[in-house]
C-alpha cells in the first residue's frame, strides 16, 4: 500500500523556482516517495523532526506520518541553503 504524498506551498514554489533539471529530478524523487518514504540514502534529520533525500546537490526535506500514510514535503532546495 502506498502513502499519500502532500507538498506544502513553501515547498512547491522552492521546487518551481529550481533549475529546470532539477525540478524534474525533484519531482521524480518525491513521485518515488509515495511507494518507499525510507528510500536507500535517506537520513534522518538531526535537531529537528524529518527525513532527507539527495539528488546531486539539492535536498528534500518530508516528514512522515506511518498511522496515516502521508508523506508531507516541506522544503526543496540546495545543499547550503536548505537547513537555514
Amino acid at each position: 500500500m502506498s502513502y499519500k504524498l502532500l507538498i506544502l506551498p513553501r515547498a512547491q514554489k522552492q521546487i518551481a523556482d529550481l533549475p529546470e533539471q532539477q525540478a524534474n529530478a525533484a519531482e521524480v524523487a518525491i513521485r518515488s516517495l509515495a511507494a518507499n518514504p525510507r528510500p536507500t540514502g535517506c537520513k534522518k534529520l538531526a535537531g529537528r523532526e524529518g527525513w532527507r533525500i539527495r539528488f546531486g546537490s539539492y535536498r528534500i526535506l518530508y516528514k512522515i506520518d506511518d498511522l496515516g500514510r502521508t508523506v508531507t514535503v516541506t522544503d526543496a532546495g540546495h545543499r547550503r541553503e536548505i537547513y537555514r
